[in-house]
């Protein structure tokens, strides 16, 4: 059912299970998948992880980068009637969203599943988890330079309705000139990572390509986690060799990007700061500025 997305009754045909004891194996199998699996396969990026991804984001033109992050729509068959209107968003019928963060190997660092279709991205990200840990100052800061200027907030890539926050780097809508042309197809060439990975997830469980039959959003919410997390069990699994050796990740205590710990601070003043940092517009223009200025040396040099 995860593989192929074929419904209960089939297996009754096929292996000889009846429907009611196919669904609860399902519901049963995929709880027991997040619960065991979650903490290592959607863990957040710990201090190796996070050296591994700024020396690769580096060498792709982009220090500092640690993923790219968008939202994928699951369409549900079951919505209610009265629910339609709430779940309806501009694929004009009933879905339910995951946004996701993932990197070049396709990778889901981040998975965040459960609000109506109705909602666009910046909604989504309004009420997702994914920079709480960054203002309450209880994750990692990183120390790296672009063109000059210093930076210590990690930031993903998005496409254009996401906000102008430090934390982000965005195309550019109408690039004039060869400098800003050039980091528009570098920018939306990485930024493809998190398309892919939403390709790869359909393809691989076809019961989240296809429309959603359960109707409890608990059972969906197990459903796709736990389809993220055999996915990363899988690219976990086929992580080629020849791979490790072009990003030379046995390298990784020489770079200069070691991340720096930071001691929580649960005072309010803190708090706000950090939260008005992230959503800092000069920084994101300036970062964006010096990056336009960064992968045009690197073409030059090249």
């Amino acid at each position: 059912m995860l593989a192929y997305g074929v419904t209960a009754d089939f297996m009754d045909e096929y292996l000889k299970i009846g429907e009611t004891t196919t669904l609860r194996s399902l519901k049963m199998f995929v709880k027991t998948v997040v619960s065991i699996f979650f903490e290592e396969y959607l863990r957040k990026p710990n201090n190796d992880d996070i050296a591994r991804l700024l020396v690769v984001g580096e060498k792709r033109g982009f220090p500092g980068m640690l993923g790219s992050i968008d939202c994928m729509h699951w369409k549900e068959k079951n919505c209610p009637t009265a629910w339609h209107g709430m779940y309806s968003g501009h694929i004009h019928e009933p879905t339910i969203i995951l946004e996701a963060v993932a990197y070049y190997d396709l990778w889901i660092w981040h998975a965040f599943f459960g609000l109506p279709g109705s909602h666009n991205d910046i909604n989504v990200l309004d009420r997702s988890f994914i920079f709480s840990d960054l203002a309450k100052g209880l994750i990692l800061t990183i120390n790296y330079t672009i063109n000059g200027h210093n930076y210590v907030m990690r930031y993903y890539l998005a496409d254009g309705i996401y906000p102008q926050w430090a934390t982000f780097v965005k195309t550019i809508s109408t690039p004039q000139g060869n400098k800003k042309k050039y980091f528009v197809a570098a920018q939306e060439s990485a930024r493809k990572d998190v398309e892919r990975v939403f390709g790869v997830l359909q393809a691989r469980f076809a019961i989240i390509r296809g429309r959603a039959r359960f109707f409890h959003i608990e059972t969906l919410n197990d459903i796709m986690m736990a389809c993220v997390i055999l996915h990363n069990t899988i690219i976990e699994d086929e992580r080629a060799d020849n791979e490790e050796e072009e990003f030379e990740y046995e390298q990784l205590t020489e770079s200069t990007h070691d991340p720096v710990s930071t001691d929580p601070t649960p005072e309010f003043n803190e708090f706000s700061q950090r939260h008005h940092a992230l959503r800092d517009r000069k920084i994101h223009c300036q970062l964006q500025a010096d990056l336009v200025e960064h992968l045009w040396q690197q073409y030059s040099a090249s």
